[in-house]
């Protein structure tokens, strides 16, 4: 919906605020009838044109938004009315100023109403921050018209954004552009599991689905050494290849994935079964944060939380978490000698992915906590790992953004389900299957 659209619907809900005042000064007694018929018209329909939008929830955001801004629009010309009705009217017909004030109050009230509620029920872009933002903002003049239109921008961006998607998406519709001839098996990093109910990959995997790609996960366990994830690995891939016949599966794997499907890949076998492997922000040379942790955590101090961990985490699903072999595994030293031990099957196409956080407050917890400290020891990084750890194989691509954000280790996997300006984290993965697909993998 454009600008001039929607201050044209703030102008008729100004009118429709007004029609007391409006009623009194025209003495004609049917005018609340059509304009009680329009108000109700902008509070269930906002605009029409919106109904080209497939996706209610998308929809219905943008239909919030409409409504804030035409809130904002009427709020204001009804307070420039009233101030000059004051100026008017006071002191000799105060009731009506009074009653035609409070009427504006109560109708523009309800708008609002609507619109944040619909906002905040469908928006994603906006996360719990800025809804909490918005709840305590709202109560401070001047600083809630600031936060208004903050979500009002937010959330128009988010539908506009998500629309053009849809529309790219039904435009390639018949390429099938991630219909790679082996399916994509997605592997996660440590301290995670797969769950259908919160995806590790974020809005990743269907994306790839809507452009015809095959999908499988991992399933391992949380956290293990690197020797028994890729245990876990390599029969899940066996798994897969025998229960489809699939012949083979293309590796997407994140963190420390990459490193247990290298060893499932070198060391137990699974290469025959492996077309590619693609490793997402993973430490090939180890990340110095784990070192710099177990350095300064006293013994008794690490194996407490190791104890909690795993205890918890057997509630969760796993079988045998193992935390601290886990972060071992990802020491310099450790994957210093695994690199030397764990060499790479030929036939395989491995490639690598790396990111850069732009600085520490652009990362979320708690990545902006660690980002100072990784930057310290490694230089640029993700929030987690340095720069040089990541580049593995034949292809690597180091994704950078202008500005303070930059692309962090959770924002790589879509975790926050963030929309990052220049950089569309689900068309990025759309676009290196469509390479696997173009390879013939």
């Amino acid at each position: 919906m454009n600008t001039i659209s929607r201050f044209i619907n703030g102008f008729l809900l100004f009118i429709t605020s007004s029609a007391l005042w409006l009623t009194a000064v025209t003495k004609i007694i049917w005018l609340p009838v059509p304009l009680a018929i329009l108000y109700l018209a902008i509070n269930i329909v906002p605009n029409i044109r919106n109904y080209k939008i497939s996706s209610f929830r998308l929809r219905n955001c943008l239909e919030g938004a409409d409504l804030l801004f035409s809130f904002l629009t009427a709020s204001t010309l009804s307070l420039i009315l009233h101030y000059v009705l004051f100026l008017i009217l006071m002191p000799d017909d105060y009731l009506l100023w009074i009653f035609s004030a409070l009427f504006a109050f109560i109708t523009l009230g309800i708008v609002f109403v609507n619109g944040i509620l619909r906002v905040y029920l469908t928006s994603i872009q906006l996360g719990i921050k800025y809804r909490l933002l918005g709840i305590f903002l709202g109560w401070i003049p001047v600083l809630n018209i600031t936060a208004l239109i903050f979500i009002i921008s937010i959330t128009t961006k988010e539908v506009e954004f998500e629309y053009n998607k849809i529309l790219l998406n039904k435009e390639r519709e018949s390429q099938q552009i991630c219909r790679t001839k082996y399916p994509i098996l997605l592997v996660h990093g440590v301290f995670f599991r797969d769950s259908k109910t919160l995806n590790y990959w974020g809005r990743i995997p269907q994306e790839l689905i809507k452009n015809g790609a095959t999908i499988y996960y991992g399933n391992h366990q949380s956290a293990l050494s690197v020797k028994e994830s890729g245990i876990e690995i390599a029969e899940r891939i066996q798994k897969i290849v025998k229960e489809t016949g699939c012949e083979k599966v293309n590796i997407i794997a994140h963190s420390k994935g990459g490193l247990d499907c290298r060893y499932a890949i070198s060391c137990l076998g699974a290469d025959k079964y492996v077309a590619s492997l693609t490793t997402i922000n993973t430490p090939h040379r180890g990340c110095l944060f784990a070192d710099y942790l177990l350095d300064i955590a006293p013994d008794s101090f690490a194996h407490k939380v190791a104890h909690k961990y795993n205890s918890a985490y057997k509630v969760l699903g796993d079988e045998e978490p193992d935390f601290l072999s886990a972060v071992y595994d990802l020491t310099d030293e450790k994957c210093h000698q695994f690199n030397k031990e764990v060499l790479d099957k030929n036939g395989i196409l491995y490639q690598s992915v790396g990111t850069k956080l732009n600085n520490a407050t652009s990362g979320r917890f708690p990545l902006n906590l660690s980002y100072s400290l990784v930057k310290h020891f490694a230089g640029d990084n993700d929030g987690l790992v340095g720069k040089e750890s990541f580049p593995w194989g034949s292809n690597y691509t180091y994704i950078t953004v202008n500005g303070k954000r930059g692309v962090s280790h959770a924002d790589i996997i879509d975790l926050h389900r963030e929309n990052i300006t220049n950089f569309d984290v689900r068309e990025f993965y759309v676009q290196l299957v469509s390479d696997l697909k173009s390879r013939g993998l």
